[in-house]
């Protein structure tokens, strides 16, 4: 049995407890609301944050699944609130639901920190809704789970299983190619996406939620659980009967988000063939925790660990319900116990090594073994070189092989638009050796660092059979997405960054197990265009635009906000 907390100990005593105006107006308006003194007074108080909405398909069944929490919370004794919080929908958010990320995270830690609030259950998993809220969460630091909104059913057409996103680039291109018509690309709309429920491949959204659970933060297995399985009904009832055990424990978040726990989180991405998104996202995450993680954490892990998750895109069969059955991330993290830290505790279990006891695999095609992974390293690859001196990324199990090493000319294009626009000009004399590079699309420059890494090979190569090229940006890729592309160059062109420099017709080198990407001009040449280049015009002149353009950090760093990643404590309101 887990001791109980004292009323007096409680955080929202403050609140209720003392026997001044503002705890009788605070307990007189939560009569307003319809609740007994019985049912709240003395209680945990534990805030749902749910990134529900009408237009986030990825989120739309957690209204129901806060019903599931709110049980759970009851039945452990605890009171819970539902508090609506920014929706960040990545189909549907323009530019990008990055240039938000950070101001859910905002959000998520006001609300807490100004509430009489004891503990959260934290609901997303869209794929910068995770993050958000794991990085406000670890910044007001109180006990609190992650409900992951868990990955959609698979797609179906005629006799094929679709993969979300992927698959969606695939049959684009095919069309773009004169492959398929119009009537194949209307059953498709119809078969893509079934279910409530994120990308059911082993994009940016099923990267993430796992990193949550290797973290420590999700209930065991929670990350694959199928949207609209049962299972994810029951899964969110127990992540509310297990907050309110934590309160009393008095187990924060900082207890769990340790420098252990990133790098176990790293280790779980690059096995599982993860999104290049997770790179950024997790050095921010382990920043607000107070973890410096680099990239070079990520290059030294993903030359140990192998990639067994036979999941697409970096896989090529199954999808993550095939994941899950095969026995989740437990059932995967049970490979690789050596490459972990066992002994540290998650929100379920004193250590790691507890939650992952007895986990099987039941499909060993699905989850390799180590001795036939799917790749013997790490899915994705740090770059360095005069292209990209902070660094830049390349998810290169996911690449043609043969251009992995690579030499040839720039073609450049100044943003997306004009890309768009010209991608097809003959004039370009674009082939199959080019290395297409789009610049002005990071942190800054996009704004907001928009996925538009996988830049579209041109109509003509397409129906000439080829279906990979070299493509570099300071842009972000969907973790759906595949190709040789390399992403998150750093500093972006935006600020003077090398890419800012790069002009059609240079020489570029991409040597992937050498980690190197090489603009072969001189550089004297590199600094006489230096001196001609001038900065762009500002994106944003007034607005939330603005201060994201006066505070967002570089890809190498995360894309915080400065003053938000910055150390120092902020202390609790005075609620008297």
């Amino acid at each position: 049995m887990v001791d109980m907390k004292s009323p007096e100990e409680l955080r929202s005593h403050q609140w209720y407890g003392t026997d001044g105006l503002r705890s009788f107006s605070h307990r007189a308006r939560t009569r307003q609301l319809g609740y007994l003194p019985e049912e709240h007074l003395g209680k945990p108080v534990i805030a749902i944050l749910n990134t529900w909405s009408d237009i986030n398909p990825c989120h739309v069944h957690l209204r129901d699944r806060a019903q599931a929490v709110k049980r759970g919370v009851w039945q452990a004794g605890g009171f819970p609130l539902e508090f609506p919080v920014s929706t960040l929908s990545e189909t549907f958010q323009k530019p990008t639901p990055m240039l938000y990320r950070n101001m859910l995270a905002m959000e998520t830690e006001e609300l807490l920190r100004s509430y009489p609030v004891d503990g959260a259950v934290l609901m997303g998993g869209c794929d910068k809704s995770t993050p958000a809220l794991l990085m406000g969460a670890a910044s007001v630091d109180l006990p609190a789970v992650f409900v992951p909104a868990g990955p959609m059913l698979p797609g179906h057409w005629r006799n094929e299983v679709l993969g979300s996103g992927t698959d969606m680039w695939k049959y684009w291109d095919d069309k773009r190619a004169g492959l398929i018509g119009d009537c194949e690309m209307g059953e498709l709309e119809n078969g893509l996406a079934r279910s409530p429920g994120h990308c059911m491949t082993m994009g940016t959204a099923s990267t993430l939620t796992a990193a949550a659970e290797a973290l420590g933060v999700t209930v065991p297995g929670a990350s694959s659980i199928p949207a609209v399985d049962s299972g994810h009904d029951r899964m969110a009832a127990k992540a509310g009967m297990r907050v309110v055990e934590l309160v009393h424990k008095d187990r924060k978040l900082s207890h769990i988000l340790t420098r252990d726990a990133f790098e176990d989180a790293v280790t779980t991405v690059l096995g599982l063939g993860g999104s290049t998104n997770a790179v950024i996202h997790l050095i921010a995450m382990a920043g607000r925790a107070g973890v410096k993680l680099t990239l070079d954490d990520f290059d030294r892990v993903a030359r140990t660990v192998p990639v067994l998750a036979n999941v697409r895109p970096g896989g090529r069969t199954y999808l993550m319900e095939d994941f899950h059955f095969a026995g989740g991330l437990p059932g995967f993290l049970s490979r690789i116990p050596d490459l972990l830290h066992l002994d540290r505790p998650t929100v379920s279990h004193d250590t790691m090594r507890e939650q992952i006891a007895g986990a099987q695999v039941h499909n060993d095609d699905v989850i390799r073994p180590r001795d036939n992974p799917v790749a013997d390293e790490g899915g994705v690859a740090v770059l360095r070189g005069n292209l990209c001196p902070d660094g830049a990324v390349i998810k290169h199990i996911s690449a043609e092989p043969h251009l992995l090493k690579h030499t040839g000319p720039a073609v450049v294009f100044d943003d997306y638009r004009t890309m768009q626009r010209t991608i097809n000009d003959p004039s370009l004399n674009i082939t199959a050796d080019s290395v297409l590079v789009l610049r002005n699309a990071g942190p800054k420059g996009g704004p907001g660092m928009p996925e538009y890494g996988m830049l579209p090979i041109p109509d003509h190569l397409l129906k000439q059979g080829v279906r990979d090229m070299v493509r570099i940006s300071d842009a972000r890729m969907s973790g759906t997405s595949y190709g040789t592309c390399v992403l998150h160059v750093a500093p972006e062109s935006y600020v003077g960054g090398p890419l800012a420099l790069v002009r059609t017709g240079d020489q570029i080198t991409l040597d992937v197990e050498a980690r190197s990407l090489q603009l072969n001009v001189d550089g004297v040449e590199l600094e006489r265009r230096r001196a001609e280049w001038t900065p762009p015009p500002a994106r944003y002149e007034r607005g939330y635009g603005a201060l994201y353009n006066e505070q967002i950090t570089q890809a190498d760093t995360g894309c915080d906000f400065e003053f938000l990643a910055r150390p120092g404590k902020v202390a609790d309101p005075y609620a008297g």
